[in-house]
């Protein structure tokens, strides 16, 4: 705003002493300040409110003004509460270094003119970044000149103030502003809680923006943020909560004009440009990869298979140089209803799964191959070639190191009503064994599906154990194996406090040494020996024999 501005409101009550031919200056800011000298908050722009404090002497007056002309203020408003009126030596320090000098009458407040200075301050500024939002929107759409997310978010910081982060569904980090002195990013824990509480809050039909306070490691202590979600309208929620993007401004829009929040929701559409962009720059890849898949699938000679993925190699693996190893991710999302089709859910989240938690940007995973076919979603994921022999770098991904950067975030959003479950194949050296690879991320999938949970997943590894057996066992025959063996023992425990079922555990993790069990529990092996002969007489078992060792193991277990 101008300063001028501010006489043509007379409820302000502001009277002109000096400056008239520098009225033009623009406002954007207001300082109250009492300081002799307050330049060290000053930045330049500000309507300085004093009530005039610092005056002892005429001679304060020059210095006072000089500080605020070199700070380049825009003028001074002075009270007549302290004084009775603005004294002459001020006005004629004003006049000689062309400060524009106002008197404010008594009963007019401070805070009025401050509150109205930035009223019309942030409307103007609002107005000002929503003519550039509406020009950016028109370039994003028109061709690939827009700038990307971070230019609009930088339209944020340095035109509203506000911190902003663009986030996928699992909090990885997409855009943010890249202004100095933005302060620090978010930690990855931040940010996964904060995807978390948006997709609780739009499952539970809640309209955006949703607040949420945060304390936490790389948010300042009860930092609020206002989630703004990044969405395709017009669809099911299901078929795109789980893939759409979020905007989050570290603010409390709760009490926002509506102006402001307008802007903010053509900012996310503005968004919204680039994530179809992105999309649509993965088709070509997608549609190879099914391409790949269905080969695989239907049984292909390897020959050809191989030859196929040659083909494919510049845009599925663009500047990888020699031919890598491969692993294969299954994931299928499942919801209760049946009614929405799971595979393009599962196909965007293995795309973000895979990426490295730590990636910045938004086109991070440009050497994943995701296909979809039903509620199932297969991902061709290429590993480096080892350098040598148990080259950790091309170890591949374990089911573990996936769940746990996606397990907070996503069971929140799949709620009461959804399914993620995933399966890892083992790393194979060539297009022959791509098939053994698919059906073995399958039968890992299915493995995790029979644990309980809205997010599980399975590796290979435990393909070769009995835990591939014990998810399989129906409840019923579970219980009661578990019951007849264990229930015992958990009694004896409550009566007693004996701890017998902690003993057989350590007993049978130690493959029954009573030297090394003893030390493990701290116990005398005589005290060891009690226990292990009131378990074998509690539950008419021998630990001395395999098979009886065996039982109880399993259903410690089963448990």
């Amino acid at each position: 705003m101008r300063l001028r501005a501010l006489l043509d409101t007379p409820s302000l009550g502001l009277r002109l002493l000096g400056g008239e031919d520098e009225l033009d200056r623009t406002v954007r800011g207001v300082m109250t300040t009492d300081l002799r000298d307050p330049s060290r908050y000053l930045s330049g722009g500000e309507l300085v409110l004093t009530g005039l404090a610092w005056r002892r002497a005429p001679e304060d007056s020059e210095r006072f003004v000089r500080i605020l002309a070199a700070a380049g203020v825009a003028g001074l408003a002075a009270g007549e509460a302290e004084l009775g009126s603005v004294p002459d030596d001020l006005v004629a320090a004003c006049v000689r270094h062309r400060l524009p000098l106002f008197s404010v009458v008594e009963d007019v407040s401070f805070a009025s003119i401050t509150e109205h200075v930035v009223r019309q301050v942030s409307s103007e500024r609002a107005g000002d970044l929503a003519a550039v939002v509406d020009r950016h929107r028109r370039l994003m759409t028109s061709g690939p000149t827009g700038g990307g997310p971070e230019v609009v978010l930088d339209l944020l910081g340095s035109d509203l103030d506000l911190r902003a982060w663009v986030l996928s569904p699992t909090g990885r980090q997409i855009a943010g502003s890249t202004l100095a002195g933005a302060g620090p990013e978010l930690s990855a824990g931040t940010a996964a809680r904060l995807a978390g509480e948006h997709l609780a809050a739009a499952r539970s039909g809640r309209r955006g923006p949703h607040r949420v306070t945060i304390e936490a490691a790389g948010a300042p202590a009860g930092a609020t943020f206002s989630l703004f979600p990044i969405r395709h309208e017009g669809r099911d929620l299901r078929q795109t909560l789980l893939s759409d993007w979020l905007l989050a401004v570290e603010a409390d829009a709760g009490d926002w004009p509506e102006e402001r929040l307008d802007l903010l929701h053509g900012v996310t559409q503005l968004i919204a440009v680039e994530r179809d962009r992105r999309d649509a720059a993965r088709t070509v890849r997608r549609r190879l990869a099914q391409e790949v898949l269905e080969l695989v699938q239907t049984g292909a000679p390897p020959a050809e298979i191989a030859a196929r993925l040659r083909v494919a190699a510049p845009v599925l693996l663009p500047g990888l140089g020699t031919a890598p190893h491969w692993q294969i991710v299954v994931a299928r999302v499942e919801w209760e209803d049946g009614d929405v089709p799971g595979g393009p859910v599962a196909q965007s989240l293995l795309e973000e799964m895979l990426v490295d938690p730590g990636t910045f940007g938004p086109e991070p995973s440009d050497r994943i191959a995701v296909a979809h076919t039903g509620d199932e979603a297969v991902a061709l994921v290429p590993l480096p070639v080892p350098d040598e022999p148990g080259d950790a770098s091309a170890a591949g991904l374990h089911a573990d190191e996936l769940l746990s950067v996606v397990q907070e975030p996503l069971g929140r959003g799949l709620a009461d009503d959804g399914r993620l479950t995933v399966g890892v194949s083992a790393s194979v050296h060539s297009a022959e064994g791509l098939r053994g690879a698919l059906e073995e991320a399958r039968h890992a999938r299915r493995v995790a599906a029979a644990r309980p949970g809205r997010v599980c997943a399975a590796g290979h590894e435990e393909l070769a154990s009995h835990v591939l057996l014990l998810p399989f066992v129906p409840d019923d025959v579970r219980r009661a194996f578990t019951a007849r063996l264990l229930d015992p023992l958990r009694d004896y425990d409550r009566r007693h406090r004996a701890e017998l079922i902690p003993t057989l555990e350590a007993f049978l993790d130690c493959d029954g040494s009573w030297t090394r069990c003893a030390g493990r529990l701290h116990l005398h092996v005589n005290t060891l020996r009690y226990r292990v002969g009131r378990i074998e007489q509690l539950t008419g078992r021998d630990l001395s024999r395999l098979e009886d060792k065996l039982d109880f193991f399993l259903a410690l277990r089963m448990s």
